[in-house]
């Protein structure tokens, strides 16, 4: 982008469209300008002939660049939004989806108690945690991720939006103290390391450990399933997230380790992208089925 034009909004915004491409191209650089002008993005369409101070338009076209290289808006930014909730991204976790939000949807609408336990598995930023804390505070919830600087991470997102969450470091289950849940949830690994999406768009730049699980995508998923009931009270529930493919897997994994009433759900795009399934036990009955 030339620098020797006035830098007004309008100019600057027009010209980064041009060259980042992609599904939304002026979106991402409404969002670049507004990170380096403190502006909100409805001000740049309001007056869209405001000139822009030349060390910020710089930095934004620095920005501009990095994005062209592909690198994700969200670590450009330092931040996504899910739930509604400003989260700190960094390059040690996965940049949470929306369709992610359709797995905090399911959990919330799930038969649990006003005080239930609730474990988030690779929790990441902490965004399915937190969401959850978000609406209902008197749940006690749990995290875990088995990166030191994932488990910084969802700490200091806990410590911004004063949601309390215990997170924990650990990998999967092994390091958890004993305890006994009503939900565990999960967003685990579920690519298979063959895929060829690795090494395109977002994708690449995010940790290959949130994202691969082995040569067909499940063995976090397995040992989920697997281990997973020994955490749970009787009647407690298990909900992952999984690849838009995986459903009909996730469910005979599910059925072959003993666990009742299996259910796949669909996200916002109509893919059954979760599953959640029931551990036996006294309390569980016909009037605990998933809603």
């Amino acid at each position: 982008m030339s620098s020797n034009r006035q830098q007004t909004c309008e100019f600057l915004l027009s010209n980064a469209a041009k060259v980042i491409g992609g599904d939304s191209p002026r979106v991402d650089a409404e969002l670049l300008l507004s990170h380096v002008t403190g502006l909100g993005r409805t001000s740049f369409r309001t007056w869209p002939e405001r000139e822009i101070p030349g060390q910020q338009a710089e930095r934004f076209r620095e920005l501009v660049t990095r994005r062209v290289e592909g690198q994700p808006v969200a670590y450009l930014l330092g931040e996504q939004e899910f739930w509604s909730l400003p989260l700190k991204v960094s390059r040690s976790t996965l940049i949470p989806r929306p369709d992610t939000e359709c797995v905090v949807e399911t959990a919330l609408a799930l038969p649990l108690p006003a005080d239930a336990r609730v474990l988030d598995l690779g929790t990441g930023t902490g965004a399915i945690a937190l969401a959850l804390a978000s609406e209902k505070p008197g749940w006690r919830i749990m995290a875990t991720d088995r990166i030191a600087d994932a488990v910084d991470l969802a700490r200091a997102n806990s410590r911004q939006l004063d949601l309390p969450v215990e997170v924990v470091q650990s990998h999967w289950f092994e390091q958890l103290p004993a305890d006994s849940f009503d939900l565990l949830i999960s967003n685990p690994p579920y690519i298979p390391a063959s895929d060829q999406h690795l090494s395109e768009g977002d994708v690449r730049f995010e940790p290959a450990s949130a994202l691969v699980a082995g040569a067909d995508g499940l063995d976090d998923i397995r040992l989920l399933v697997r281990e997973g009931q020994s955490w749970l009270n009787p009647g407690g529930w298990m909900l992952l997230e999984h690849g838009y493919d995986q459903a009909r897997a996730v469910q005979d994994l599910f059925a072959a380790a003993g666990w009742l009433n299996i259910e796949s759900r669909k996200d916002y795009g109509g893919n059954h992208r979760m599953t959640l399934a029931q551990k036996p036990g006294a309390t569980t009955s016909e009037t605990n089925h998933a809603p």
